[in-house]
């Protein structure tokens, strides 16, 4: 099956944001973060901070369909504004102090979220995204992938590609946490399997091809 990934535009986050909300409508950390009043409502409304955070600060990837959404952050990103922390803890409620934010290593890349709709599943769209956004990560300079997961299933995802667990948080008072740590490195001159478009293909053709040897 032959799945194209593109560099989000601005006009993808919203229904980017969507096929989140869809997708982590049963995600266990969700379920525990957020009210269940409005919870549907609130959980968009959090993926769509997220995303437009990432796109400005780090990268989004999506589907050519916007079926599938990827976000990293590096580790130089700012500091959230206020307007943008306010809206976090509102739509967090009374459960804003259930978020225990993690040390990351200083020099790691942090996956934000990974995410398919659930009527595309199962097709390999998980693993392009991965593909496509380690490589981009690559691209610009990154070495050290950092993520947390509580669902068992994405740690078997993440370890094919690269991932090892970090530490593990047994759920007592919440679900169950896996942080997992990937070093990347790619050959010299590798360049990304998955092109965003014409122009993004032949900057990568330079990038690669542009070496200087004495």
């Amino acid at each position: 099956m032959n799945i194209t990934i593109l560099l989000a535009r601005r006009g993808d986050l919203d229904p980017a944001a969507d096929t989140l909300a869809f997708a982590f409508e049963q995600y266990p950390w969700t379920r525990h973060v957020i009210p269940e009043t409005g919870y549907t409502a609130r959980l968009r409304q959090l993926q769509l901070l997220y995303l437009g955070y990432a796109h400005a600060h780090g990268l989004v990837a999506v589907t050519e369909d916007l079926a599938g959404v990827i976000a990293f952050l590096p580790p130089t990103a700012p500091e959230p504004d206020t307007e943008m922390i306010e809206q976090i803890i509102r739509a967090h409620g009374d459960r804003i102090d259930r978020i225990t934010p993690g040390e990351p290593p200083a020099d790691a890349w942090r996956l934000e979220t990974l995410g398919v709709h659930p009527d595309r599943q199962g097709r390999g769209i998980a693993t392009a995204l991965l593909t496509f956004a380690l490589n981009e990560v690559a691209d610009r300079g990154g070495k050290q992938v950092v993520l947390d997961t509580s669902d068992p299933r994405n740690v078997r995802l993440y370890e094919r590609h690269g991932f090892h667990v970090a530490a593990h948080t047994p759920g007592t008072d919440g679900p169950p946490v896996w942080t997992m740590h990937a070093t990347i490195e790619r050959p010299p001159g590798h360049v990304t399997s998955f092109p965003a478009s014409a122009e993004a293909a032949l900057s990568q053709y330079l990038k690669a091809t542009n070496t200087h040897g004495g």
